[in-house]
């Protein structure tokens, strides 16, 4: 939902969702009068679940689906047809008194053999688990609880997991540590914890690690297994840490580095919240984001074996040159693209001067050239768009990007009118808020279809952090926030299917993924619902 520069904590528990509905139906059971046997009914057998294809596909890795946070599908997604089945991913959501769902949830990762691996907060505080489901039929398979603790905060992070390129999956634990399973698939893999610090360092301490040291970033993995995050600390601990960037090797050996240090700059002082790092195609950086006690940031390329910084870059408001706000209420991360240029989206150094769409920076591999931004950054992860897939398109570039575009009414000069657009990068335009500002071109657009009820001349917004691309049905799938997942057509530019998840509710950001056998996943009030044919 828009910013709001508030630091007002979310009240009021609602009723847990307390039960994974299969299907897209609930059946009701009733009493009924007998003919003279027992008053007792006998007991109904448990239904056995129904077989599903053994599936054979790509997996998504986690937020964005890859390591670059391309979101950009690899297998043709089913028709969004109906609900296959839907789970909670909180079992006590805290809405606001305004009834707004301030909690960003983490993104399912997918396996191979189509095993859903789902982040679940399992309580009004903030404790979470991760859930494993068959994607085909929803049944559970195995669950973790984890005793990961959150950062200090505003809106609620997201808790997230990751895939290896091995199936093994990792989870955020407490002071630092990082769970894995060793084989995603398996109900009795093998299970561990790994410490970038040093495990018998942490064992030595775990009250206090686990009460100062909080990984605030999803954890990223390269094609070798190597992992990155970031993480903050607060108040002392027993190893002199001090918010940095991790790295666990995939032998397990841990290091660190400040974000100070990584940045060269004492004002630097924290990993900016919820920006997982990113990956360069040749897995020799990673960029990642820092930020001082303020609103400025910097985007760090460092080396991925050493950690030492081989470049930075301020995030600038292109219309002020002053610097842009890194919000801790945001999940936008670094994306890569084809050809290195890297991405991230910020919000305007003064709040409001830009509708609060903030801006989508855009570099060079190199961090050394800054380049046309794109004129929204709000929250939003650009996902990566083939140019193929857009008829006409004649700028030239090898790929667009696809980013939320909302206008919101009462921020600015907003007009309630909320899109989605397709942007070329290389290709500049005057921008619609401030002319004087080049920005990246509109190839596309499209408005929300759904009158905002506070409002019959806005719309409602679109809902979402990170869009899943399916370039073998030239569409993209988008939540909304009046309770649809669309699917946008690139070809015809319509929303050529759509699917009610929910009857739609003001809340934070959430991502689509893609399922090894083309399922669809989304997020919405709080339910994971997979959607297909």
């Amino acid at each position: 939902m828009r910013f709001q520069n508030t630091n007002n904590k979310n009240r009021l528990a609602v009723a847990a969702i307390s039960v994974l509905m299969l299907g897209a139906t609930v059946v009701a059971c009733s009493g009924g009068g007998g003919s003279g046997g027992s008053s007792t009914p006998a007991p109904t057998p448990t239904p056995t679940p129904t077989p599903t294809p053994v599936v054979n596909g790509p997996a998504w890795l986690g937020y964005g689906g890859d390591a670059q946070h391309t979101a950009l599908a690899q297998v043709q997604t089913q028709a969004l047809s109906r609900i296959v089945w839907q789970t909670p991913v909180d079992v006590a959501p805290q809405y606001s008194t305004q009834g707004y769902l301030l909690v960003h949830y983490g993104s399912p990762a997918i396996t191979s053999k189509n095993t859903v691996l789902v982040p679940v907060k399992r309580g009004a505080a903030n404790t979470f688990r991760v859930e494993a489901h068959n994607g085909g039929n929803g049944q559970l398979a195995w669950s973790f609880d984890s005793d990961y603790v959150t950062p200090p905060h505003n809106w609620t992070p997201p808790y997230n997991v990751t895939l290896t390129k091995a199936n093994r999956v990792v989870m955020p634990g407490a002071g630092g540590k990082v769970y894995y399973r060793d084989d995603a698939d398996s109900s009795g893999a093998a299970t561990g914890s790994l410490v970038f610090y040093g495990g018998a360092v942490y064992s030595s301490g775990q009250a206090a690690f686990d009460a100062s040291v909080f990984i605030n970033t999803p954890i990223t993995v390269d094609n070798a297994g190597n992992l990155f995050f970031g993480f903050v600390t607060t108040g002392t601990n027993p190893a002199g840490l001090v918010s940095g960037i991790a790295r666990i090797g995939a032998d397990g050996a841990g290091s660190w580095v400040s974000a100070a240090t990584a940045a060269g700059d004492i004002n630097m002082i924290k990993p900016a919240m919820g920006a997982a790092p990113a990956m360069s195609a040749d897995q020799k950086t990673v960029y990642v984001v820092v930020k001082g006690s303020g609103i400025a940031g910097q985007l760090l390329a460092l080396d991925s074996a050493t950690l030492a910084r081989k470049s930075k870059a301020a995030l600038t408001d292109p219309a002020t040159m002053a610097a842009a706000r890194v919000s801790e209420d945001s999940t936008a991360s670094p994306m890569v693209g084809p050809d290195g240029d890297v991405y991230f989206g910020v919000l305007e150094s003064v709040q409001g001067q830009h509708n609060s769409r903030g801006w989508l920076l855009h570099f060079d591999a190199t961090l050394a050239q800054s380049k046309a931004p794109g004129s929204f950054g709000w929250d939003d992860t650009p996902s990566l768009v083939p140019a193929s897939l857009v008829p006409g398109d004649s700028g030239g570039s090898a790929y667009l990007l696809m980013t939320k575009y909302n206008n919101y009414a009462r921020s600015g000069t907003g007009e309630g009118q909320n899109r989605v657009a397709v942007l070329d990068p290389n290709v500049m335009m005057a921008d619609r808020v401030t002319a004087s500002v080049p920005v990246m071109k509109e190839v596309l657009s499209i408005l929300g279809p759904t009158r905002d009820p506070a409002n019959e001349a806005w719309v409602t917004e679109w809902c979402i952090n990170t869009a899943a691309v399916d370039p073998f049905t030239k569409s993209i799938l988008v939540n909304s926030e009046d309770g649809y997942l669309y699917r946008w057509d690139l070809a015809t530019n319509t929303l050529s299917q759509q699917v009610r998840l929910t009857s739609g509710r003001g809340e934070s950001y959430t991502p689509t993924a893609v399922g090894a056998d083309g399922t669809v996943y989304a997020i919405n009030n709080a339910v994971l619902f997979a959607v297909g044919k």
